[in-house]
């Protein structure tokens, strides 16, 4: 398309408008209505009014679809998801010895141990089998044998380690993320 000098033209990617000043080959130099003197390529501008003699290739209701759904293509809008929540573990298992049984009259310390381990094992093997990515297993401080016997554990998965939140647990938790095999078809 030419464009004469005088000419009223809008930009097809931006909220601009102006009068041609200027034509050079396809380069076509124009005064917004602001006053600031642009240059564009001829293919990026449209007629706003057209001329006498030539006919105008977009009717101002076809436009103005045009710019109505590029302004309407907007991104979708995700859900958000706090940061507090996106990091929260999904599953919490706690290995005191008084959440597991009623009463621990009667049991020996190796009794104690043996629930406990077996407890986190079938919680862990509960976890893979869902594709839960993360688990929290809260042990307590102690002397630190159960923490140990867990990490042994964990040793002989396909999992990485380490301790849990300290504000939420403090030094008696370890979160465990699990590694995830895509399946292939």
């Amino acid at each position: 398309m030419s464009f004469k000098i005088g000419d009223k033209v809008s930009v097809l990617d931006e909220d601009l408008s102006g009068v041609v000043k200027k034509v050079s080959g396809k380069s076509v130099f124009i005064e917004t209505e602001d006053g600031f003197d642009l240059e564009f390529n001829e293919n990026a501008l449209v007629l706003s009014k057209p001329s006498s003699f030539k006919k105008e290739i977009f009717s101002h209701s076809s436009l103005n679809k045009v710019v109505s759904e590029k302004e309407a293509s907007k991104k979708r809008k995700q859900p958000k998801v706090k940061a507090k929540e996106r990091f929260q573990p999904t599953l919490e298992v706690d290995l005191h010895i008084n959440q597991l049984v009623k009463s621990s009259k009667g049991m020996s310390n190796h009794d104690m141990l043996t629930l406990q381990l077996d407890t986190a094992k079938r919680q862990l093997e509960y976890a893979i089998k869902k594709r839960i990515q993360k688990i929290v297993f809260i042990h307590g401080v102690g002397e630190g044998v159960l923490k140990l016997e867990l990490e042994y554990l964990f040793g002989r998965y396909n999992v990485k380690f380490y301790d849990a939140n300290y504000q939420k647990y403090g030094l008696g938790a370890t979160e465990v993320y699990i590694y995830q095999n895509v399946k292939a078809n």
